[in-house]
């Protein structure tokens, strides 16, 4: 089975080099003789599910990308590490103007805070998730006891993304940029199913949707 995998992910390279490379090889070209100066960075879940180039309609060079198990930012001296690697050079190395904290739908590390006997086996899954063990306790709070489960998810990924969008500001060069006004943030709910994107906008606690324009005939 391993070996079909392997050779499903060879056709997909086959496929880009003959079909999809050709009708964009001037974009790639520049692209590869190019400095990259992406406008923003994007923090998005590890979910295979989730394609945020796809989501952003963003080509090569456009975006900034990081991607790990809930879309987790640990609070400058936490957790020091790739994440804030990544943030550090994304604004000091790179001059993003913007940083989007991305979650999304049915999210399986939102269900492991929910449920914390799922990942009991999984040690480094379950200390990585503490950074979002404050959102919890916010969502709960929240909660009423007529609500449903999928409510209480619902609402604990909005609160994991507002709080990681404040340990966000935590890291010393955000807070040097938002400061010099050079660079803002937000946060996103990514509808799976529907395809909907729903940001709350710097300082703001609600999350609205990207409304789509109808074209009428």
């Amino acid at each position: 089975m391993s070996a079909e995998v392997l050779e499903k992910l060879k056709a997909g390279v086959r496929k880009f080099r003959t079909e999809v490379y050709p009708a964009q090889s001037a974009t790639y070209i520049h692209a590869g003789n190019t400095q990259q100066k992406p406008g923003a960075l994007i923090i998005a879940c590890a979910d295979s599910r989730i394609d945020v180039e796809m989501i952003t309609q963003s080509g090569p060079g456009d975006i900034f990308v990081t991607r790990n198990i809930g879309n987790l930012v640990p609070a400058y001296g936490e957790m020091l590490g790739g994440v804030s690697a990544v943030v550090e050079y994304a604004v000091s190395a790179l001059g993003v103007q913007h940083i989007v904290v991305c979650g999304h739908s049915d999210c399986g590390a939102m269900k492991g805070l929910l449920s914390p006997e799922a990942v009991s086996k999984m040690p480094t899954v379950e200390n990585w998730l503490k950074n979002a063990h404050t959102a919890l306790s916010v969502a709960e709070a929240l909660t009423a006891k007529d609500e449903r489960p999928s409510d209480l998810l619902h609402r604990l990924t909005e609160q994991n993304v507002l709080l990681q969008m404040q340990h966000l500001r935590t890291h010393p060069s955000v807070a040097g940029a938002m400061a010099r006004e050079t660079l803002t943030i937000s946060g996103w709910v990514y509808d799976i199913a529907s395809g909907g994107v729903r940001i709350c906008e710097e300082n703001g606690r609600v999350f609205t949707p990207v409304e789509v324009e109808r074209v009428t005939a």
